[in-house]
């Protein structure tokens, strides 16, 4: 109880790298863990022989949030990428279509009549998703069959669609320049998954998960200390912890959810309880900040990014 509380001393000169400093004099209450977790990933990404693991789901990829999570990879701060099929859908879309401003409140029958999907407050018409997907998947499938491809990971499929359908804009156009592998347990829960089932009604083309769960057990038991940026939950979450706890769990890890603990989901668990399974290490350095992650990643990578001197 040697540090005391100390007010904000705003300016308009303000940084986004000093206000998270701040954060960490003013304290209060998500300010602290948002400061913390800062902190964690700075340590995380300078820690030597450190693999680096980003798990997200696909809805904050149709949000600006996807530029985010897009320089991340970019810039070679994470080395591996867990996520939802989403992801790979809004990424593609996005390269080819644009998403708009919307409100929670609209009507959604009206929607449905004009062929516009409502997800939260971002609008995603028809033309913008399920069409262009279709579009640009079916060529890729039938391309990568031409060429001899007959089986494939998640981890495959995602580097190709990157080289080959996606853009400078896109996440897993980096991931696939950067040789950042990406993986998609859940790769049937969504359009990408849903076209290359269709796909392979009219052809022996098989999804290999077993292949992608290989190269998972190569990364982490070749890794040294592991750490982890775990963004809301679900399957992309648990697939993080679950395959790290076969290394003695993360060293460093931050939690971004808006999810509760009190209903025994995986999504609001926190960290402590991963000590519990062996998937976080005791020692770790840990934090679970309790909000939404379109405004508080923004502004811990800014400020993440300052501080690397990596802007």
């Amino acid at each position: 109880m040697n540090e005391p509380i100390r007010d904000y001393e705003p300016h308009k000169e303000t940084t986004v790298n000093e206000l998270v400093t701040q954060m960490e004099n003013a304290w209060g209450f998500t300010a602290g863990k948002l400061a913390t977790g800062t902190k964690i990933l700075e340590r995380m990404i300078k820690t030597p022989n450190c693999t680096k693991f980003l798990s997200f789901t696909g809805n904050l990829v149709a949000t600006g949030t996807r530029g985010i999570l897009k320089e991340l990879t970019k810039r070679k701060l994470i080395d591996v990428i867990i996520t939802t099929c989403g992801t790979i859908d809004h990424d593609m879309a996005r390269c080819w279509r644009n998403y708009y401003k919307g409100s929670f409140t609209m009507n959604d029958a009206k929607l449905h009549e004009k062929g516009i999907n409502r997800l939260g407050n971002v609008l995603v018409p028809n033309d913008s998703y399920g069409t262009i997907i279709e579009q640009k998947m079916q060529i890729l499938l039938e391309n990568l069959w031409q060429e001899g491809t007959r089986e494939i990971s998640t981890s495959q499929l995602c580097q190709e669609i990157g080289k080959r359908i996606c853009n400078e804009t896109s996440i897993l156009y980096w991931a696939a320049k950067n040789n950042i592998p990406i993986y998609v347990p859940g790769i049937t829960d969504g359009a990408t998954g849903y076209q290359t089932w269709l796909f392979s009604q009219d052809h022996n083309f098989k999804l290999n998960l077993l292949k992608d769960s290989g190269e998972l057990s190569d990364i982490v038991f070749t890794a040294k200390k592991t750490g982890a940026l775990i963004i809301g939950g679900g399957i992309s979450k648990h697939h993080t912890i679950w395959w790290n706890q076969f290394k003695d769990g993360l060293d460093y890890v931050v939690y971004i959810s808006t999810a509760d603990e009190w209903d025994g989901s995986l999504s609001g668990a926190r960290p402590r309880e991963a000590v519990s399974w062996g998937k976080i290490s005791a020692q770790a350095k840990r934090v679970m900040i309790e909000g939404d992650a379109s405004v508080i990643l923004p502004v811990m990578v800014n400020a993440l990014l300052s501080r690397l001197n990596d802007v």
